[in-house]
């Protein structure tokens, strides 16, 4: 079984314990809980200047990012269960429910009366794209880690790979709203950015610094894969799926003129280790529902499209299929905000 490893002198095994007797070594327990190796807010806006990335989106994208402002101000609606009609949100999210649980009580929507304004909001408006930034203790203080958040107005649809055919997907794995995130984890001791975490839906990777790419100084390179938004670390085509039978959804990734510039353009939204009040997280960080209605839809026949493309030794039946597939291609609830992500506060997700 493959598992994140453990720092030696980090841990204790044994055969049998019993509750209440005393461990056979000397175990030492930090009673120092200041964190006074972390950096003060001056000290992270420098290193987000020094090492923020440069977030490249494929030259073929629609779906492009926006600020959370710009998406309230353009015409998302907020619903709640049992009533038809949605409210305007105001630009700083103040008016939406705060705090509690995601008890699908309520959810955000795009524009639904004029056609035409829902479909430039679901395209974004790069030009005034942030990066949300939360800054938070790792490893008991020893190192800083920089989760910097993109949100998009909309997920479009999926393409397939079925062996060394493609499939267009018209609806199968579209999503109003899409939060992704990557992570930058810098020294304590030395301010050197050790690696940086690339989220990729539902999971991701770390990459050492020295396999990052760089274009200008310290600052390296993350690709926004089209349609999807997931981050990887270079150029290419990424599959999210079945890699040995080469069926699964595709994530392409290529530099472009569309980018967002993380060392500049980018807002602290929450460091609650410096303490409260020194820090203001904004009022539409507190809305723990979803960001998009459930969606449901049949997707039987992009399946069955699929399924007629399948070599005859691999045509599989349709409950294998989702098996293979991404589960999230058959239908998916909004994405919930940073916040009710249980990375949040804990580790990110392998």
């Amino acid at each position: 079984m493959l598992c994140r490893g453990v720092s030696v002198g980090t841990f204790f095994c044994s055969t049998s314990f019993t509750k209440g007797d005393d461990l056979t070594v000397a175990c030492l327990k930090n009673l120092d809980s200041s964190l006074q190796a972390m950096p003060n807010l001056e000290q992270v806006h420098a290193l987000i200047k020094h090492y923020g990335p440069t977030v490249y989106f494929h030259p073929d994208e629609i779906y492009l990012p926006s600020s959370v402002p710009w998406f309230f101000s353009n015409g998302a609606l907020l619903f709640k269960d049992g009533k038809d009609n949605g409210i305007a949100i105001d630009a700083k999210g103040s008016n939406l429910p705060a705090g509690g649980r995601n008890d699908g009580k309520y959810w955000l929507d795009l524009p639904n009366k004029d056609v035409e304004n829902r479909q430039t909001v679901k395209c974004g408006k790069i030009e005034t794209a942030e990066l949300y930034v939360h800054v938070k203790p790792a490893e008991g203080g020893t190192f800083t880690d920089i989760a910097m958040w993109i949100f998009c107005p909309f997920n479009g649809p999926a393409t397939l790979k079925v062996g060394l055919i493609n499939l267009s997907l018209n609806k199968v794995g579209e999503h109003v709203c899409d939060w992704e995130h990557y992570t930058l984890r810098i020294s304590n001791f030395s301010g050197e950015l050790c690696s940086v975490y690339f989220s990729e839906h539902s999971g991701g990777e770390w990459v050492d610094a020295r396999d990052l790419e760089f274009i200008e100084g310290n600052k390296s390179v993350v690709y926004a894969s089209r349609n999807g938004h997931a981050s990887f670390p270079h150029p290419g085509c990424y599959l999210q799926g079945n890699t040995k039978l080469g069926i699964g959804a595709r994530n392409d990734c290529a530099k472009s003129k569309y980018y967002v510039d993380s060392s500049s353009k980018y807002r602290i939204i929450a460091a609650e280790y410096l303490g409260e009040g020194t820090v203001v997280e904004p009022p539409w960080l507190q809305y723990m529902r979803e960001w998009g209605p459930t969606i449901e839809y049949k997707s039987g026949y992009e399946v069955d499209e699929i399924i007629k493309h399948l070599p005859s030794f691999f045509r599989f039946s349709v409950e294998t299929l989702v098996e293979i597939f991404p589960t999230e291609l058959y239908g998916e609830a909004g994405p919930t905000g940073p916040k009710e992500k249980n990375n949040w506060f804990g580790d990110e997700r392998w």
